[in-house]
């Protein structure tokens, strides 16, 4: 393995080009095959890894931009200022003023956290309450949970009414443009768009509703075969 000074600046040179790489990347860089090693290297100069793909990817702590929900993605593997996918979405619940359903945290993820949720709640991390036709999940303090379901109804009444002034024609435009889009993410934004082309007014925050009225997820399969290193 190459010396500390040599390491340190073949790692910023490997990180200048490629902001994300995997261990393989390291171990070619640093000319070493022992991991300890190269954790020790990474340590030194501070480094994150990625709550996706099984934590296999790796930036240096200074690269990501977190935007407000603490998450950073570069190509499709995301890192969060709190660490792991279980820290994060325990973070996430405890934030959100009206809890998260596991659609939500989904589409703010952009990973699937049903088997993360379970864990979570059965170590009393999060606790989760019937809400509707999904769960809401919430703040393991039960006082702090109680004023999360009660925004999350208000919320709900709210935009209910909204999605009353849109007609049962409009729904099923609506849905017709969700099953045209397939397994990739559509925005609400981009729905009202293709509708008002049409001649159909509608807006963003409506189409929207009307994804979680009938629970369709907009969320992208995240591919798990990226290359190594990743595109700059």
């Amino acid at each position: 393995m190459i010396d500390k000074a040599d390491s340190d600046k073949a790692l910023q040179r490997l990180f200048r080009r490629f902001k994300v790489v995997d261990i393989n990347a390291l171990f070619k860089t640093l000319k070493t095959k022992s991991r300890m090693s190269i954790f020790r290297r990474l340590k030194e100069i501070g480094y994150l890894s990625s709550y996706t793909h099984t934590g296999r990817y790796y930036t240096l702590a200074h690269i990501p931009q977190f935007d407000n929900y603490g998450l950073w993605f570069h190509q499709s593997v995301g890192f969060s200022q709190y660490g792991t996918l279980k820290t994060s979405v325990v973070e996430l619940v405890d934030r959100s003023s009206a809890g998260l359903t596991h659609l939500e945290l989904n589409h703010i993820l952009r990973i699937r956290t049903h088997n993360t949720l379970l864990n979570l709640v059965r170590k009393g991390r999060v606790s989760r309450e019937q809400f509707e036709k999904a769960f809401l999940y919430v703040n393991a303090d039960p006082d702090k949970a109680t004023m999360q379901v009660a925004k999350r109804r208000k919320k709900v009444s709210t935009k209910s009414r909204e999605i009353d002034s849109v007609s049962a024609t409009t729904v099923i435009e609506i849905l017709i443009e969700a099953i045209h889009a397939g397994q990739v993410r559509i925005a609400p934004s981009l729905v009202a768009n293709r509708l008002s082309f049409r001649g159909i007014s509608i807006t963003a925050k409506q189409v929207e509703q009307v994804f979680i009225q009938y629970g369709i997820s907009t969320e992208k399969k995240i591919a798990e075969s990226c290359s190594t290193p990743l595109k700059p």
